[in-house]
């Protein structure tokens, strides 16, 4: 891991590697945050939160079920300005474990409703193989329209 890149609190186009801990995970987050930031959209905006929280949802997902013990995972966000969407990939070692389609999950279900909101709030999302090993679960959000151009 690029301990400058996280010392320096931002998150590169190419995207970051994070520890598959609670830790890297809330990292994540947070690096989300400061990105939308960059690209006009405050933490309190509908736009950074609900990226927000679906970066916190697929990043908590990798370390949980896509972990590998001795491998990271990768969160990558890029803002394509033609469509006004922001495109989140969070990419684990595993390629055995798929998310799938969630299911309403019952009144005593006690975990299985992640993937719902991820399902709600998102555009679209799917999950594509990674080369050479593992899987990337993306994540797509409309955003809100911004008062400057940006470079993208």
């Amino acid at each position: 891991m690029d301990t400058t890149v996280l010392k320096a609190n931002t998150l590169p186009d190419e995207g970051v590697q994070l520890p598959s801990t609670p830790r890297g995970a809330r990292l994540a987050r947070k690096l989300a945050v400061r990105r939308m930031g960059e690209w006009g959209y405050p933490p309190a905006s509908d736009t950074s939160s609900t990226v927000a929280l679906l970066v916190a949802e697929l990043a908590s997902n990798a370390v949980r079920h896509g972990r590998v013990p001795g491998r990271d995972f990768r969160l990558r966000l890029a803002f394509v300005a033609a469509a006004r969407t922001v495109r989140i990939e969070v990419s684990d070692a595993r390629e055995d474990r798929l998310p799938v389609r969630p299911q309403a999950p019952s009144d005593d279900d006690e975990t299985g409703r992640g993937l719902l909101l991820v399902e709600l709030l998102a555009t679209r999302w799917g999950v594509t193989p990674r080369v050479p090993v593992g899987k990337t679960v993306w994540a797509e959000v409309a955003a809100d329209a911004v008062s400057f151009t940006l470079d993208a």
